[in-house]
C-alpha cells in the first residue's frame, strides 16, 4: 500500500528505483480496475455486458454521432440495441447511412431517424427514397467557403449528445485502439459527443498498450461494451480472379470504359500522391506503368494502397491490398492532407463540366442524390491537378460538356483536364477549353457535334494516347 501511494504521488521515482519490468507489471496488476496514478477526480470508463443497457438512456430527439465509413468500422451491436429501445426522432451524424438492411439503414427502415447529417448517400436506396419523398430531413455537408479569392474549409463544428463508436480493443482504463481503416470517422467522433459509447472486440489489461500506441485516451470514453458475433459485412468484396482460358467478349460499354481508363492512366507521374474516385479513376490505377511509383491515398484513411485486389477497404468500398510502407489514419487526418494541398492529382467522375472547369458530380435534383462525399474538398485544394474522366455524352446524347452546368456544383473553375472516350480537353479557367487529343477516326468537327460548348483546337492536336 505504501509503495502504491508512492507511485501515485511520485511516479517519476520509478526510474531511480530501477524496478525490474516484471516487478512493475506485477505491481500494476494489483491495482483495482478504474484506478489511476493521479489525484484527478475524472471518473473511469464504465464497462457493460449488455449493449442495450449502454444505450437505454438515449432519449427521443437525441443527436447521435455514428462512426464508420460505408460498412467498415460501424457499431453493429449498438445500432441493433437502438432497434430494441425504440428511441425515435434521432438526428444521426455519420459519413453515410449504411445500406438498406445493415448499419444505420436498419434505423432508417424503422423510421427512428428523423434527420440525417452526412456527406454521402451511397447505395442506400431507402435513404434516397425517404429524402426525395420528404420523409427524411437531410443535411449534406460540403466542406468549403471562399476568402480573399481562395476557397477554404469553413463549417460549423458538429457535436452530439451521444457517440456510437466501433473500436478494436480497449484496456480496462478505457483507452481505445482502432484497427486499420476502421479508424475512419470513429476517431474524431469520440471527441465530439457529451457521452461516448464504444463497442470493442476485446478488452485487455491496463499496460497492454504502449502509451504512444493509444489512439483515443480514456478521457473521451464514458462507456465500453465488448461485442460479439461481428458480421463485418463488406459491400463490395473484390478478389483477384483466376485467369480465364477464354475471356468473355467485351461489350461496347466495356470497350468505351477501357479506352477512358487506359488514357487516364497516362496522367500518373513518378513519385506523385494521388486520390482516385470510384469507378474509372480507381480502375485506371491498375495500368500504372511498372517503372514509376505512385502513392495512392484513400479518404477513409490509407496511404499506399494497391487498388482492386484484396485485403483492406478503400473509399470505393472495394477490398484492396496495401504496400509495404503504407500508413493508416483517421478520416480527419486524411482531409488534412487533402486540404493542405499535399495531393498532386485527384481523378474523379462527373455528370457535367463547364467550359471554364466548373464541376457537377453529386446529385440530380428530384432524381438522384449520391452526396458530395469528399469531392468538394478534393477539387478546392490549391496545387492539386483535377482530372475528370467520363463518357462524352449522357443517355439520349445529352451534352455533358457545357457552357454552364445546370446541376448543383461540386466546385467552380476547378477542373484542369477532361478525358472521355472521344477526346481529351485542357481547361483554362478564363479562356475555356482546348482540344488536345482526339480518338482515331474522329475529327474536331465530330467532337463539336457532340459537345455543348465552344472549344479551341490545339495546333499540336494528336491522336488520343493509350497506355
Amino acid at each position: 500500500v505504501a509503495l502504491l501511494t508512492l507511485l501515485d504521488l511520485h511516479l517519476w521515482l520509478l526510474d531511480g528505483l530501477n524496478l525490474h519490468s516484471l516487478l512493475l507489471k506485477d505491481l500494476l496488476s494489483r491495482i483495482p480496475c478504474g484506478c489511476y496514478f493521479s489525484t484527478s477526480s475524472q471518473r473511469s470508463s464504465d464497462f457493460y455486458t449488455d449493449p442495450t443497457e449502454a444505450v437505454k438512456d438515449i432519449p427521443d430527439g437525441a443527436t447521435i454521432l455514428v462512426g464508420g465509413f460505408g460498412l467498415c468500422g460501424i457499431p453493429e451491436n449498438l445500432i441493433n440495441s437502438l432497434l430494441k429501445t425504440g428511441v425515435k426522432g434521432l438526428t444521426a451524424v455519420s459519413n453515410n447511412a449504411g445500406v438498406d438492411n445493415f448499419g444505420l439503414g436498419l434505423l432508417l427502415q424503422t423510421k427512428q431517424i428523423k434527420r440525417m447529417i452526412s456527406s454521402y448517400v451511397g447505395e442506400n436506396v431507402e435513404f434516397e427514397r425517404q429524402y426525395l419523398s420528404g420523409e427524411l430531413e437531410v443535411e449534406l455537408t460540403p466542406q468549403v467557403q471562399e476568402f480573399n479569392g481562395r476557397q477554404y474549409i469553413m463549417e460549423k463544428a458538429i457535436t452530439g449528445d451521444f457517440a456510437l463508436i466501433k473500436a478494436w480493443k480497449a484496456d480496462r482504463a478505457g483507452n481505445i485502439v482502432f484497427r486499420k481503416t476502421a479508424r475512419n470517422f470513429n476517431q474524431p467522433m469520440c471527441k465530439a459527443a457529451k457521452t461516448t459509447i464504444v463497442e470493442v472486440e476485446e478488452v485487455v489489461d491496463v499496460g497492454t498498450f504502449a502509451a504512444e500506441d493509444i489512439h483515443i485516451p480514456s478521457i473521451y470514453v464514458q462507456r465500453v461494451f465488448q461485442g460479439d458475433s461481428y458480421e463485418k459485412r463488406i459491400e463490395k468484396r473484390t478478389v483477384k480472379k483466376v485467369q480465364e482460358q477464354q475471356p468473355k467478349p467485351k461489350k461496347d460499354s466495356d470497350i468505351v470504359r477501357e479506352r477512358i481508363i487506359r488514357r487516364a492512366a497516362l496522367e500518373f507521374e513518378d513519385g506523385m500522391y494521388a486520390n482516385l474516385g470510384i469507378g474509372i479513376p480507381m480502375l485506371a490505377s491498375n495500368f500504372i506503368k511498372p517503372d514509376i511509383t505512385v502513392h495512392l491515398q484513400s479518404e477513409n484513411g490509407i496511404l499506399g494502397l494497391i487498388p482492386i485486389l484484396w485485403s483492406e477497404l478503400c473509399v470505393g468500398k472495394e477490398t484492396v491490398t496495401v504496400l509495404p510502407g503504407a500508413a493508416y489514419f483517421s478520416s480527419d487526418e486524411s482531409f488534412a492532407m487533402i486540404r493542405g494541398g499535399h495531393i498532386n492529382l485527384t481523378m474523379l467522375g462527373a455528370m457535367q463540366v463547364s467550359k471554364y472547369g466548373d464541376l457537377a458530380n453529386w446529385m440530380i435534383p428530384g432524381k438522384m442524390v449520391k452526396g458530395m462525399g469528399g469531392a468538394m474538398d478534393l477539387v478546392a485544394s490549391a496545387g492539386t491537378k483535377v482530372v475528370v474522366t467520363m463518357e462524352h455524352s449522357a443517355k439520349g446524347g445529352k451534352h455533358k460538356i457545357l457552357d454552364k452546368c445546370s446541376l448543383p456544383l461540386t466546385g467552380k473553375q476547378c477542373v484542369d483536364r477532361i478525358i472521355t472516350e472521344k477526346a481529351v480537353f485542357d481547361v483554362d479557367k478564363t479562356k475555356g477549353l482546348t482540344l488536345i487529343e482526339v480518338w482515331e477516326g474522329l475529327t474536331p468537327d465530330d467532337i463539336k457535334a457532340c459537345t455543348g460548348t465552344h472549344f479551341e483546337v490545339s495546333p499540336k492536336l494528336r491522336p488520343m494516347q493509350q497506355i
